[in-house]
Order: structure tokens, then C-alpha cells, then sequence
């Protein structure tokens, strides 16, 4: 429909419908995002519960906040004013009273415990800087002053957050449209696939926001950020294939609207096949335990899908509307043969590979695996200072709480039980090692449960507290009839990374079957699908061990973030069997016509630059992401970016079709591409000539 005289308008009238009616519900979706920490946190773990369990307390409908003043001399007298004059106006943006300034053991430090409402986001924002603004503003000189706990850890993530979206948009929107126009040197052709994807997005905001309502998606804000990336990345890769096709049926057809019937009955099937692809990968996190894991799964296969609709029909039917003066001043006309610098250079490459493919994919395999050695002694699991590229003040805050007080004053544990057994489980965490207070407990609304909370000595993320907590573990679950459940910061770190560990055991696997499952129902072959799984892990690997040497030796990273390992290898393996599946799609179709030597060279040349194009455009929205402040975001960005380039570069463009080529026809094996085959010659001198190919493949022209 998209292509045809009449169906292009109705096609455009359909999605201008659909934009209509995506505006407000896109703008809804915002409001359905659930809490952050509830929704990252493991399904299922004891620290989750307890989170969940928060709201059945009058403290659990508050965000506190820890304001910490610090004179390293020892607070003076105008300090102290300052302080009390805070204290009066926090009080007029507090949820309940705010206690007296408490003094640290040194007399250099006090803090200000603010309780803030946190049942609206929004006001809970605009209260916490309001907080940090006035305590950090007009300071008596060498007085320090910080916003911490989890009212400014919100407020640093929200800030983060929203930074990181705009940057993030804004440098992925310059960095594509820059390639595209490298690639086409056209004046409007490379403006339409961002207005295309910038029209998926939309889409993808309102159909998230009507499966939240109907039908209970969870909606998390962090993942938005990765979705974005992968949105633009590959919806732009469709673009860019289907008018790859597009052009080359536009210098054998003289009617665009055929010669976009023809590209789309071409092109279509890899690019579905590749998106279903990337769907089937993404929601196998649904088997994942980690919240940002699972509902990435979702989030992602929405967008993808929207995107796919879109660039199979919204964009080829403004393509045909406007017809071929798009591409000028390089204007595809019928008849002309097209010759080219690109195609010429992937046709000399192909004739290097095919001279001796075994060396050839022997000596790249041998790169490929001294490169992933550099993952050696790869180390997972950030602490808290390094979560963040600086210092956010909440980070600040608690740097100058762990000097002066307790290092888990502001991180405690905490301990969910029924209320007759509160007394009997203060007693034990008295006498628990590694506990430096406990405070009195608190009772739940419905006076049912009670909270405690226990102090710990040692700094939250350390692996003193979190040997602390196994005790509190054992020692409060000998309670009889307490039904205690510990969580708080420490055991939220300790379970997730248990589910982190989890979801990789269980999601890559899966991952691995049913992509390997797919390929196999796709090319109808065994072989081609063992070789071309075990070149992406390959180049996984590789990507991961560039990487981990960067984060070490360049970033001053000290570890990956955990889930930077299985998003990462979701991504590449996912991604990397696009582009097995747009150029072994290709090369099947000219082994069915020209036999498989002359096949694969063929199909080599015909991709080999739109694949390298796509890719270099999926690196750079995926490297953009190192915009973000968040080490998590920055690590999955480099690791994905280099990856894609691994696999465009040297895994598809030279290892895969030495592989198939030193392999030969076994390669389809047990099925082989159908087509007649015909004599190697019959490519003629020139296979960037797309109109002896079209000849040469039986193919009228009109």
C-alpha cells in the first residue's frame, strides 16, 4: 500500500491520524512512571519487599533529607546561625517537624534531618532543591554544606536523569544526521528518516502509555534512556537499507512507485526478520529478576516495533510522494548504471577475501580472540562513588557524614517485622558485631509491622556492612513468629547483584537458543547459523575486552557496572545478527541466481556499504550515550558502540564471507538457496553495476 498511487495518501493520512492521537498519550506516560528504586529493584528479593512494604508507615510516605555541615576547624558561632536559620525555613517545606541540629562527636559537623513528602514526585523535586539551595547558599566562607540521603540522591538522579535525556537526544539527533548526510550528500534526503524515527518515538510513548493503563507495563524512567538510543540506532539502519534498495530499483525502474513495491517486497523480509529478531532478544529479559532488566524487555520490543512500522510504511510512502528529486543532486535515473568509489572498494575487497578466505578468516578469528583476552580479570559491581562521572552533591553529602558520624548513619539497615516482635528484634541487632546503633522502632499505620533500623559501622557499599547484614539475616530470622525482613541500601546492593548473576545465567542462554533458532527457520540451514552465532559471541567478547582496558587504563573506572554484561551482550548479539541477517539475506538471494562463489561476492558488494553505513550510524547513537553522567550508561555505550563497529568493520564485512566462502556450498546446508544458478560470468566486469546485476538476475526492467 505504501507504494501505490493512491495507497501512499491513504498510508500518510493513517499515520497522521495516529501522531493526532499519540500527542496527549505520550504526554501521559511520564505520570505512569513507577518510584525508581522500586522498579530497578531484584522481583521477588526479601530488600524489595521491605521497599514495598514502605507506604504501610507514616516515615515511608517521606523522603528524607540529611543536610550536613561541616567546618574542618569546628563549627564558630555564625555556623550555627546559619543553621538555625535553615532550620526555620526547611520547616515550611517539610512533610513533618524537623528536629534540632544534630551534633557530631567531634564538634565539627551537624546535620538536619528534613522529611519531605515524596508522594508527588514533581513537589518532592522542587522541595528537595529548594533544600539544597538554601543550605548551600550565603555560608559563613570555609563553612561546607551538602544535600544527602534519599531525598537528594532523588534529586541527583532527577537531575541526571533529565540532563542526560536532552544531551542524549539533541547529540544523537546531530551525530545521525551528520552520517546521513555524509552518505547521501543530499539536501532534504537525509532530514526524512529523523522525522520518520522522531515519528516512532512518539508512537512509542503512546502505546507504552495505553499498555501501562490496559494492561499494567511498567514504566521505568531509566530505561527510556537505553530505548532512545536503540530507537534511533535502528530505526535509522531500516531507513537506510530500504532506500539502499529503494535507489537501486530507481536506476532500473522509470516508475518510482514500482520501484518501491519492488524494494519493499525485497527488503522488507530481512528488516522484519531482523526486528522480529531484536523483539524475541529483548523479551527474553522478561525471564530476567532485576527490574531494569525486565521491564527493558517490553519497553524495547514497543519501540522496536513502532519503528518498524514506521519505516515500512510511513517512509516509503513520503519517499514515492516526493519522488526521486530527494536523492539530488545525485539523482538515481532508469537505465543509467551506477558506479561508484564505495561499490568499487567492496568488490576489490571481496576479491582479496575470496583469493584465500581460510587465511583470511582464520587471521580475523585470531584478532577478534586476542582482543576479548583483554577481558581478563574483568572485575563487576560499582560502589556508590563511583555510580557517577563527579561529585553529585547527595555523594559529597555522604562523603562528609561518613567523616564525622558513623559511616552508615545515613544508609541504615532496616528490619520489617510484625509489631509484637519489634522488642525481641532490637534486642538482637544490639548484640549483632558491625551494628553501631539501633534506633527505636516504628509502627506501621495499621499498627500490624514495625520498622527498626540499625545502624551500621562501616560505609554502606563496603563488604564489612554487607557481612553485617548476613548476620542480621541469620540472627532476625531466628526469631520465632517475627517474620522479619531485612532490606535497606546494603542488602539491596547484596540482592541485586545475586539477581544480576541470575539473569545472566538464564537470559544469555535463552538469548542464544532462540536467536540461533530463528536463524535456522530463516535461512533454512544449519551450518551458516553455528558459524554466524559463534562470530558474534566471538565479537561480543572482543568488544568487552577493548572496553574493560578503556574503563581501566582510560576512564578510571574501576569495574563494570553489573548490568552492563547482559545488556551488552543482549545488544551485540541481537544487533550483530541484523547485519548477518540483511547480508546473508542478500547473498542467499544472489547464490539462488549466480551460484555461491559468485553469490556471496555479489551480495557483498551490493551491502557491504549500506551495512557499513548502518552500523557506523548504530555506533554513534549508542556512543552518545556516553553523554550521560551514570557509569552504567557510559560503559553499555562504549561496549555496544565498539562492539557494532567489530562486527560492521571486520566480523560481517570480512570474517562471514571468508567463512562462506572457504565453507562453500555446505554453508546452506541441508537446504540451499533457490534460484537457477548460472555461470559466475554472468555478474559481468563490473558488479557495482546495478543494471548488469538486475540483467544478469532476470529481472525487467520497465
Amino acid at each position: 500500500m505504501p507504494s501505490g498511487r493512491r495507497g501512499k495518501w491513504l498510508t500518510l493520512i493513517v499515520w497522521l491520524i495516529v501522531v493526532v492521537a499519540a500527542v496527549p498519550l505520550a504526554g501521559q506516560l511520564s505520570e505512569l512512571e513507577k518510584d525508581g528504586l522500586t522498579v530497578e529493584l531484584p522481583r521477588g528479593a526479601e530488600s524489595t519487599e521491605v521497599a514495598g512494604l514502605a507506604d504501610r508507615f507514616d516515615e515511608g510516605r517521606i523522603s528524607l533529607g540529611i543536610v550536613v555541615y561541616v567546618r574542618d576547624s569546628g563549627l564558630t558561632a555564625q555556623d550555627r546561625a546559619k543553621v538555625a536559620s535553615d532550620i526555620e525555613e526547611f520547616a515550611t517545606l517539610a512533610a513533618g517537624a524537623v528536629e534540632p541540629a544534630r551534633p557530631s562527636e567531634d564538634g565539627k559537623a551537624v546535620t538536619v534531618l528534613v522529611p519531605l513528602d515524596k508522594q508527588d514526585s514533581t513537589a518532592l523535586a522542587d522541595n528537595a532543591e529548594k533544600v539544597r539551595d538554601r543550605a548551600t547558599g550565603d555560608r559563613p566562607d570555609g563553612l561546607k554544606a551538602e544535600l544527602a540521603g534519599p531525598a537528594g540522591n532523588s534529586l541527583d538522579a532527577a537531575d541526571a536523569r533529565e540532563s542526560t535525556g536532552r544531551a542524549l537526544t539533541l547529540i544523537t539527533v546531530v551525530v545521525v544526521a551528520a552520517l546521513l548526510l555524509i552518505t547521501y550528500r543530499s539536501a532534504i534526503l537525509w532530514l526524512l528518516p529523523l522525522l520518520v524515527v522522531g515519528v516512532s518515538f512518539l508512537t512509542t510513548q503512546a502505546v507504552s502509555a495505553l499498555l501501562a493503563k490496559g494492561f499494567g507495563l511498567t514504566v521505568g524512567g531509566g530505561n527510556e534512556i537505553v530505548v532512545t538510543a536503540l530507537l534511533f540506532g535502528v530505526g535509522t539502519d531500516y531507513a537506510m537499507l530500504l532506500l539502499a534498495r529503494y535507489r537501486e530499483e530507481l536506476h532500473i525502474n522509470e516508475d518510482r512507485h514500482h520501484a518501491m513495491r519492488t524494494a519493499l517486497r525485497r527488503a522488507v523480509p530481512a528488516i522484519a526478520a531482523s526486528a522480529a529478531t531484536v523483539c524475541i532478544g529483548l523479551l527474553c529479559l522478561t525471564r530476567a529478576d532485576v527490574g531494569f532488566n525486565h521491564t527493558l524487555g517490553p519497553g524495547g520490543a514497543v519501540a522496536i516495533v513502532c519503528g518498524l512500522a514506521a519505516m515500512t510504511t510511513l517512509f516509503p510512502a513520503v519517499l514515492v510522494l516526493l519522488g526521486r528529486w530527494v536523492f539530488w543532486p545525485r539523482v538515481p535515473r532508469a537505465g543509467v548504471a551506477v558506479k561508484n568509489a564505495n561499490r568499487l572498494l567492496w568488490d576489490r575487497i571481496g576479491g582479496r577475501i575470496s583469493r584465500r578466505p581460510r587465511l583470511v578468516w582464520t587471521g580475523s578469528a585470531l584478532v577478534l580472540t586476542a582482543l576479548a583476552l583483554g577481558s581478563l580479570g574483568l572485575r563487576t559491581g560499582l560502589d556508590d562513588e563511583h555510580l557517577v562521572i563527579g561529585r553529585p552533591g547527595s555523594i559529597a553529602g555522604q562523603e562528609l557524614l561518613a567523616a564525622h558520624y558513623p559511616a552508615g548513619q545515613s544508609r541504615p539497615a532496616e528490619v520489617i517485622s510484625r509489631a509484637a516482635n519489634a522488642p525481641a528484634v532490637a534486642e538482637a541487632l544490639k548484640h549483632i558485631d558491625g551494628v553501631a546503633q539501633v534506633e527505636p522502632a516504628t509502627i506501621s499505620t495499621d499498627g500490624e509491622l514495625a520498622a527498626t533500623k540499625a545502624v551500621l559501622k562501616a560505609h554502606a557499599d563496603s563488604a564489612a556492612a554487607a557481612r553485617t547484614v548476613d548476620r542480621i539475616r541469620t540472627a532476625v530470622h531466628d526469631i520465632p513468629d517475627a517474620d522479619a525482613r531485612v532490606g535497606g541500601p546494603t542488602a539491596m546492593a547484596q540482592e541485586k547483584a545475586e539477581a544480576q548473576a541470575h539473569d545472566r545465567r538464564v537470559v544469555i542462554p535463552l538469548v542464544l537458543v532462540v536467536v540461533f533458532v530463528i536463524l535456522i527457520a530463516l535461512l533454512r540451514a544449519v551450518v551458516a547459523p553455528v558459524l554466524l552465532m559463534a562470530t558474534v559471541v566471538l565479537s561480543y567478547f572482543a568488544a568487552l575486552g577493548i572496553s574493560w582496558q578503556l574503563f581501566q587504563h582510560v576512564l578510571g573506572f574501576p569495574a563494570v557496572d553489573t548490568q552492563v554484561m547482559l545488556i551488552g551482550f543482549l545488544f551485540l548479539v541481537a544487533l550483530g545478527v541484523d547485519y548477518n541477517i540483511f547480508l546473508i539475506h542478500r547473498i542467499r538471494e544472489d547464490v539462488g541466481h549466480h551460484g555461491h562463489r559468485s553469490g556471496v561476492l555479489s551480495g557483498l558488494t551490493s551491502t557491504g556499504g549500506v551495512i557499513t553505513g548502518a552500523g557506523a550510524v548504530l555506533a554513534a547513537t549508542f556512543a552518545a550515550l556516553t553523554s550521560a553522567p551514570q557509569v552504567a550508561f557510559i560503559e553499555i555505550g562504549i561496549v555496544v558502540a565498539i562492539g557494532v563497529l567489530i562486527d560492521t568493520f571486520l566480523v560481517r564485512s570480512v570474517l562471514v564471507p571468508a567463512l562462506a566462502l572457504d565453507v562453500g556450498p555446505a554453508f546452506w546446508w541441508p537446504g540451499r538457496p533457490v534460484g537457477p544458478d548460472t555461470p559466475a560470468q554472468a555478474i559481468g566486469t563490473a558488479p557495482g553495476d546495478a543494471v548488469a546485476v538486475a540483467v544478469s538476475s532476470g529481472r525487467r526492467t520497465r
